[in-house]
């Protein structure tokens, strides 16, 4: 398991950020069952930096909290079934790892949001990069539905390692 952390934001987050998103990271993999070793890239930004981003890929002129950049796309979310015959040009050649995508995290907001929310920097983070995985993994939350699956499954995924509000 590759998981490639860039911390591009300038001020540091006071928490073992490294731990924590590699604890969630392999959480949710565990969780949704990837049959592979898998590389992930994490970015910690800041609002302007992130604000960028997504006004080129989303066309929304304001800073966000996560941005998600899934490699792969899937008939059904973290059915990896396909994966070696439709995306064999995903696997790292170096380590053989399926590489899943990118994360772009603001830590502005997760500071600004963990104070909003009352719960600490620690399980914001921890709940957004749990979020990010899963589109990862293929979810979306459009649809009231595919909202509330995928909010029960961070819920689950952030109670298995311990993470409360």
């Amino acid at each position: 398991m590759t998981i490639n952390i860039d911390h591009e934001a300038g001020e540091e987050l006071d928490l073992p950020y490294e731990e924590i998103v590699q604890d969630i990271v392999l959480a949710t993999l565990d969780y949704e069952g990837c049959p592979y070793e898998a590389e992930v890239n994490i970015v910690l930004t800041n609002d302007e930096k992130i604000c960028r981003l997504n006004r080129e890929y989303r066309q929304i002129d304001r800073p966000t909290d996560v941005l998600s950049f899934p490699m792969l796309e899937y008939g059904q979310p973290s059915d990896f079934s396909h994966v070696e015959e439709d995306y064999a040009d995903c696997f790292d050649p170096e380590t053989g790892e399926l590489v899943l995508g990118d994360i772009i995290l603001s830590v502005d907001k997760i500071r600004e949001q963990a104070k909003s929310y009352g719960h600490s920097q620690t399980r914001e983070l921890a709940f957004l990069v749990a979020h990010s995985m899963l589109h990862l993994c293929g979810y979306d939350h459009i649809e009231e539905k595919d909202r509330e699956e995928m909010e029960e499954k961070q819920r689950e995924i952030l109670l298995s390692r311990g993470y409360k509000r």
